[in-house]
C-alpha cells in the first residue's frame, strides 16, 4: 500500500443489531462512507471492529462483505491471527488471503508471549512467512492481549524479506517513527500512523498515512488532514484541525465504540450503540460530551468547507 499521496486507512467498526448479531446493511452504509469520505483502503477485522469478539466465521463473513461492497475501488488489509501455534495462525492467514485482501495484517502481540524475547518473536514471525507461501503480510501493534512494539531495526528486516508490505504504528513516539521509516525506505511497505496527537508531524516525516479511530467519527476529516498537511496556505487551518483532534482524544477514546456508534448515529447512519467489548457504561454524561463533540465537528466542518454525505 505504497502511495507518494497520503492515505487514510479506516480501522472498521462493526455494526450489530441489537439481539447482538452483525448489522449487514448497516456495515455496507459504513463501508460506503469510508469510501465517500476519501479512504484509500480500509482496515477489516480489526480491534475497533471488535475482532476478538467475532467468531472466525464471522471475521470471514464480515471481511468478504466489506470486499463485496468495495468491489476493488480500494485495497482493504485484515487480521489473521488470533493466537495458537504458528501453523494454526497461518491456516487462518491463507484463509483470509484467498477472500482478496491486500494483506494479512499479524497481531504483534500474538505471535509471542509478553515475557518472550525479541529473538523469539522474530523466529516466530520467520516461521509465519514461511509457511504462508508469498501472501502479504502487515504488523498492527494492537493493544490487546498486550502491545508489543516492534524496534525499528525488526520491522526492517522483516520488510526486507519482500513480503511485509504494511504497518499500522501505534509506538506512540515520533523518534521510533522517524526510524522505522529511515530504515524502509526505498521498499514497497507503508507505515500508517494510529496516534492522532502528532498526526501532522509524523505525515511530514514520511509516514503512508493516518489509521485512527477518529475515523469512525469523521472520517472526512482525517482524508482532509492527509490531503493538505503540508499545505502552507492552509498552514493556520491544519493547525486548528491538529488541535481539535487533540482536544477531543478523551471524549473519542472513552468507552470506544461504543461513542463512536453514537456518533454515527448523529450523522444519520441507522446504526445501533450494541457493542460486545465489556467497554464501560455509556453514561448521560458520555452522550452530552458526544454531542457537544458533534456540534463542534459540525461547525469545523462548515469553517474548512468539507463536504459529507451523511
Amino acid at each position: 500500500m505504497e502511495n507518494a499521496q497520503k492515505g487514510f486507512i479506516p480501522v472498521m467498526l462493526t455494526p450489530f443489531l441489537s439481539n447482538g448479531e452483525i448489522d449487514y446493511p448497516a456495515l455496507t452504509q459504513l463501508t460506503e462512507i469510508y469510501l465517500q469520505a476519501g479512504s484509500s483502503g480500509l482496515f477489516a477485522n480489526c480491534l475497533s471492529s471488535e475482532m476478538f469478539e467475532l467468531s472466525d466465521k464471522e471475521r470471514i463473513q464480515a471481511i468478504k462483505h466489506v470486499l463485496k461492497v468495495v468491489d476493488g475501488s480500494v485495497p482493504v488489509v485484515a487480521t489473521g491471527t488470533f493466537g495458537g501455534a504458528i501453523s494454526k495462525q497461518a491456516d487462518f492467514v491463507k484463509e483470509v488471503s484467498d477472500l482478496g485482501v491486500e494483506a494479512v495484517i499479524a497481531i504483534t502481540g500474538l505471535l509471542a508471549n509478553e515475557e518472550d524475547s525479541d529473538a523469539v518473536f522474530n523466529d516466530r514471525v520467520y516461521d509465519l512467512l514461511n509457511q504462508t507461501d508469498k501472501i502479504p503480510i502487515g504488523f498492527y501493534e494492537c493493544p490487546v492481549p498486550y502491545k508489543r512494539v516492534l524496534k525499528p531495526e525488526q520491522l526492517a528486516d522483516f520488510v526486507s524479506t519482500g513480503r511485509v508490505i504494511y504497518h499500522k504504528d501505534t509506538c506512540l513516539d515520533l523518534e521510533q517513527i522517524n526510524q522505522k521509516l529511515k530504515l524502509t525506505e526505498g521498499y514497497a511497505f507503508g507505515l500508517y500512523d494510529a496516534y492522532i496527537v502528532h498526526a501532522v508531524e509524523s505525515l511530514k516525516a514520511g509516514s503512508s498515512g493516518l489509521s485512527c479511530i477518529q475515523g469512525n467519527y469523521f472520517p472526512e476529516l482525517i482524508v482532509w488532514l492527509c490531503d493538505h498537511y503540508n499545505d502552507e496556505s492552509l498552514a493556520d487551518e491544519v493547525n486548528a484541525v491538529q488541535q481539535f483532534l487533540i482536544d477531543n482524544m478523551d471524549v473519542m477514546h472513552n468507552v470506544y465504540p461504543i461513542v463512536s456508534k453514537y456518533f454515527l448515529q448523529k450523522r444519520g447512519l441507522n446504526i445501533s450503540t450494541f457493542t460486545r467489548r465489556n467497554v464501560g457504561q455509556f453514561t448521560p454524561t458520555i452522550a452530552k460530551e458526544v454531542e457537544k463533540l458533534y456540534d463542534d465537528y459540525t461547525a469545523l466542518r462548515s469553517d474548512l468547507n468539507i463536504q459529507v454525505f451523511i
